[in-house]
């Protein structure tokens, strides 16, 4: 097989940018994004894009930068409370949103990358997120029609790769990475181990290498979205530190 393997980023999504496509980014928060990868998109300058994507990072990292930029024309998410940024851009007018609830645009996802074009589902009868489409009744029961999500690229963060693709997940990176590997025209991953093929065990593998053109290891910054402790207590002293409050 041909070896997938490139070597940085920028390599890795060479002619597969351009202005008004649909990419498909990874990720949950902040963990298990494709961070060198939406750098190198960064970089490259493409524009008017639409991003599919479960959240929109923060204001300085992950998918952020690419709002920071002016990069980005639509979102299609689930949750983007973290970034202030965002709300500008929406309640302004110059950023278009398309919000889901979180399991049905992990379907949606998953339903085109199974080759499945709509689905019906209960979620979101009867409130805005129905409005516009197609309803119907099964059994008695109302149900909103969904159509499938698919991609010009998929950009995919994995802990392991072997060099024909074949993908390893870690705890919470295994979101929407794995089902957005299968939806995308092109999918290029991140890892942050490379190993030679023969050497995962394949009942350990979560993404086949048929899904994956072109793999990259990166170095990762692993931001944490946000981090709230609690004071440690002392003698005497009662802690004070507020829930949510970071100390």
């Amino acid at each position: 097989m041909a070896d997938k393997v490139r070597k940085d980023a920028v390599e890795a999504l060479s002619g597969l940018l351009f202005d008004g496509m649909t990419i498909m980014a990874g990720g949950f928060g902040l963990c298990g994004i494709p961070e060198n990868l939406i750098a190198a998109i960064r970089a490259s300058g493409v524009k008017d894009l639409t991003v599919v994507s479960n959240n929109c990072g923060v204001d300085d990292f992950g998918l952020g930068v690419l709002l920071a930029g002016g990069q980005i024309r639509k979102m299609i998410s689930s949750y983007v409370g973290e970034n202030k940024l965002f709300a500008e851009l929406y309640l302004s007018g110059r950023l278009e949103l398309e919000f889901n609830p979180q399991g049905t645009l992990a379907e949606r996802i998953r339903a085109g990358g199974a080759g499945i074009p709509a689905f019906y589902t209960k979620t979101g009868v009867g409130t805005l997120v129905a409005e516009g489409k197609e309803v119907r009744e099964f059994d008695g029961e109302l149900y909103v029609m969904e159509r499938g999500l698919t991609a010009d690229l998929s950009i995919v963060k994995a802990w392991k790769a072997d060099r024909e693709g074949n993908l390893v997940y870690r705890k919470t990176a295994r979101n929407f990475n794995p089902m957005m590997a299968t939806a995308g025209k092109a999918t290029v991953v991140e890892v942050e181990h490379l190993v030679e093929t023969g050497e995962i065990d394949p009942d350990h593998i979560h993404t086949p290498g048929i899904y994956v053109d072109r793999i990259v290891q990166g170095t990762f910054e692993k931001r944490i979205e946000q981090r709230t402790v609690r004071a440690r207590e002392t003698e005497g002293a009662p802690n004070t530190a507020g829930a949510g409050e970071e100390v």
